[in-house]
């Protein structure tokens, strides 16, 4: 069987008005255009489907029984046209993002406009460890993921959002009266976030490429356990700006000059390479590409 929607819309009109002509100025188009597309449906059963006799148009038995089910199915396919249409319009259902720790600071200012604007759209944003943002990607449990740094064994589009910069921060002053030679970092006692978050590996290349030797260390699973340890004097830390304003603000950390930082990195939104976006996710990727500029002069110009 090879009838189309199309030749069903046809035949339920011819069906309703018994009159080609009627039916052809229905649905704006031509007689014979009509009895073709009849004849094309036809074709597809061995039992007569109506029969034209005179001028009279007769629907058979089996036209009928065809003519109710044709009914049903163009009802069926309006209520899913009208569904696609309401999510495209109205933006409404699940949107769902996992985002690294530190992009808790991130990531909220890049939804809010939108969420406003959709109030039909229920938001998942679930902020864990990189290892786990990048297991719910890879098992497709959400539409976009929020990194600094690229997942290596996955294929994925990207968006960048904006830079990530990262200094070297203390609790006083000792080194901020002039800018201090990168070697600092091999002579102050450092801080470490857990091995595999993006901050870890952005510091650690950066020790790599430059040899640097650290002879006293202290590992925390969090930016916020970091940042007080810091603060408590337990040692140096390379941190991002974006996580550490309110202390900075208030003099809880200090910012030490380091020939060469910032150290720099990007946030990135990703998502699987092959996944087949939603309309709400589409939309939100057509957001982000239009008004990222204005979000990041908006919440994070200095």
């Amino acid at each position: 069987m090879n009838y189309t929607l199309h030749q069903l819309k046809v035949f339920l009109r011819v069906s309703q008005t018994l009159s080609i002509t009627k039916a052809a100025e229905d649905l704006h188009l031509s007689q014979p255009a009509v009895s073709i597309q009849m004849r094309n449906l036809q074709e597809q059963f061995n039992v007569p489907i109506m029969e034209i006799i005179g001028r009279k148009v007769y629907i058979t038995e089996f036209g009928k029984e065809i003519a109710g089910a044709a009914a049903r199915i163009l009802e069926e396919v309006e209520a899913i046209n009208n569904k696609a249409a309401a999510f495209k319009v109205e933006l409404i259902g699940n949107l769902s993002f996992t985002a690294v720790s530190t992009g808790k600071y991130v990531m909220p200012y890049f939804l809010s406009d939108f969420l406003k604007a959709h109030p039909g759209l229920d938001l998942v944003l679930d902020v864990t460890n990189r290892a786990r943002v990048i297991e719910s990607l890879e098992k497709n449990e959400v539409d976009f993921a929020l990194v600094s740094l690229l997942p290596g064994h996955m294929q994925v589009e990207q968006v960048d959002l904006m830079d990530n910069r990262l200094f070297l921060v203390g609790n006083n002053e000792e080194f901020t009266s002039k800018k201090q030679p990168p070697d600092i970092l091999s002579r102050v006692p450092l801080i470490f976030r857990e091995s595999g978050s993006g901050t870890r590996k952005v510091m650690e290349r950066y020790l790599t490429q430059h040899n640097y030797n650290v002879s006293s260390r202290l590992e925390l699973t969090s930016n916020e356990a970091v940042k007080q340890a810091v603060i408590a004097g337990l040692g140096y830390s390379i941190m991002p700006l974006i996580g550490m304003r309110n202390e900075l603000n208030r003099g809880e950390l200090k910012i030490i000059p380091v020939e060469g930082f910032p150290i720099k990195s990007t946030w990135k939104l990703i998502w699987l390479k092959e996944k087949r976006l939603s309309p709400a996710a589409a939309a939100y990727l057509d957001y982000i590409r239009k008004h990222k500029e204005k979000i990041i002069l908006r919440y994070f110009s200095e």
